[in-house]
């Protein structure tokens, strides 16, 4: 069905005509200009009191975020994290070449393999497109480089994050989305899927008891490369 079928029918069954031409105009404005509402005043803060904000918000949400140098302290970090939670050494990579780069082979007991998630894997490792301060959300478009399922079906779910990548706001975050959607590369598309991960997976739905990995992963962990000098407080 096309775009403007789908649009008759559901004029038709609100007896509705189309729209004048002027209200169409406006409408166009509106959704090209993507006007701000309320930004929490909270986010509009310094670099690093963001950055603060963003590690205090994950740990809020049951999720814990490991403050790392550059991408070569990443193995290390990820076999201290897993040895410490009593977990393998083994888990699935998404295939992204920033990921590809770390020299893995300063960790030799860590075992990658890159690709899409399976329900058999206990650990996964993404690779983070941005993040939102305020409420220490993670922005994860999918990407054949950033499989949505290593998003949900392992147990313990790490990603990588850049510090350059954490923005205050939301309406930041999907300015960023936006304009690097633009390029050659996408065709000027948006991502089919946008995932936005606030903590690990939870419910509280029997008898009002917080239970974690509900519903995906029970545990979240961030690796923060400290890639930006603005940032460090």
């Amino acid at each position: 069905m096309s775009r403007e079928t789908m649009l008759n029918a559901i004029r038709r069954g609100l007896k509705r005509g189309p729209l004048p031409e002027d209200q169409q105009m406006g409408l166009r404005a509106r959704l090209a200009g993507h006007p701000r509402h309320l930004i929490p005043a909270r986010s509009r803060v310094s670099r690093p009191e963001q950055i603060a904000l963003f590690i205090r918000n994950v740990e809020k949400e049951f999720g814990s975020v490991a403050r790392v140098a550059d991408l070569a302290a990443i193995p290390a970090s990820v076999a201290g994290y897993l040895a410490a939670q009593n977990l393998p050494t083994d888990f699935a990579m998404a295939p992204h070449p920033e990921l590809a780069a770390i020299p893995w082979d300063t960790s030799p007991l860590l075992r990658q393999r890159i690709g899409r998630a399976e329900s058999t894997d206990l650990v996964s490792l993404q690779h983070g497109y941005a993040a939102i301060a305020e409420t220490g959300t993670l922005m994860l478009p999918a990407a054949p480089e950033r499989p949505t399922t290593l998003n949900l079906l392992s147990d313990t779910f790490l990603v990588v994050l850049r510090a350059s990548r954490i923005v205050g706001a939301y309406e930041e975050a999907w300015d960023l989305l936006r304009a690097e959607s633009q390029d050659a590369r996408s065709g000027g598309f948006m991502p089919r899927n946008v995932m936005l991960v606030t903590g690990p997976s939870r419910s509280a739905d029997i008898e009002s008891t917080l239970e974690l990995g509900a519903h995906g992963p029970r545990r979240l962990h961030v690796l923060l490369v400290e890639d930006d000098p603005t940032a460090i407080g």
